[in-house]
């Protein structure tokens, strides 16, 4: 099967500020990636470029083999899902509705969701421990709730391609433990890709296998997890000391 994403020679900019520059990547299936850097690096920039929400400065991002910018927004919609570090409600809804919207790339104009998406939609729900709110109003969830409902949202989509922006945001430890567990187990046993951006070091460590730094001025560096995750490159990526420790047969990281 072809790769779901890659990328040669990508540049990204914002504002005036180099993300990336000469970056080459190749995200395969069952892979779970993380990106790093610090705060106002660029990270949420590189994602969505990724996505195909922000024009590169050069380079070029390949979705299965084929140039993002030529393939239609359906395909790509049907490809790729994003979640995205704030959620808002334009229209009031119910939890089901909102699920439902993970349908919308595969219908065609006018087309009402089949009972086939409602089951998708109502499993999905289930598997973020939401079924019982089906029919509550979006309006009157918390954070942790509503981000709850966005993974549930991108389960019903069920994309090839799953890009990630600070999946644990608001949720309680025992929330982020279960979804991250459900979204990486899916993305392996399905042959699906997963990258996501991250501040806890220690939830990188647990989920992913491979990790993305950005360093800042445009420099990168990537590569298995194992690797590249060590207390000199955490210390140089956050301008911080960083100390690893053995606990439970697992890495550690800990500021000094």
């Amino acid at each position: 099967m072809p790769t779901p994403l890659t990328t040669n020679d990508l540049a990204v900019s914002i504002a005036g500020k180099r993300v990336c520059r000469g970056l080459n990547l190749a995200i395969e299936r069952g892979q779970c990636w993380g990106i790093l850097g610090r705060n106002g690096i660029g990270k949420t920039t590189l994602l969505h470029t990724l996505a195909g929400l922000h024009a590169p400065d050069a380079g070029a991002i390949h979705l299965e083999e084929q140039p993002l910018n030529h393939l239609p927004r359906r395909h790509i919609a049907q490809s790729i899902g994003v979640l995205f570090q704030h959620s808002e409600d334009p229209f009031p809804s119910t939890v089901l509705e909102t699920a439902l919207i993970g349908r919308h790339p595969y219908l065609k104009a006018w087309d009402w969701e089949s009972e086939e998406d409602r089951t998708l939609a109502r499993q999905a729900l289930a598997a973020v421990r939401m079924d019982g709110m089906a029919f509550r109003q979006t309006g009157t969830l918390s954070g942790g709730e509503r981000q709850r409902l966005a993974i549930a949202t991108l389960l019903t989509q069920d994309p090839q391609l799953l890009l990630l922006d600070e999946p644990a945001n608001h949720l309680d430890l025992h929330h982020q433990i279960t979804l991250l567990d459900l979204l990486v187990r899916q993305t392996r046993e399905r042959g699906k890709a997963l990258l996501m951006i991250g501040h806890d070091l220690n939830l990188t460590a647990r989920y992913c296998d491979h990790v993305l730094m950005l360093f800042g001025d445009g420099e990168t560096m990537q590569g298995k997890l194992s690797q590249i995750l060590t207390e000199e490159n955490l210390t140089r990526l956050y301008g911080h000391p960083i100390q690893c420790f053995a606990v439970g047969g697992k890495r550690v990281f800990v500021p000094e």
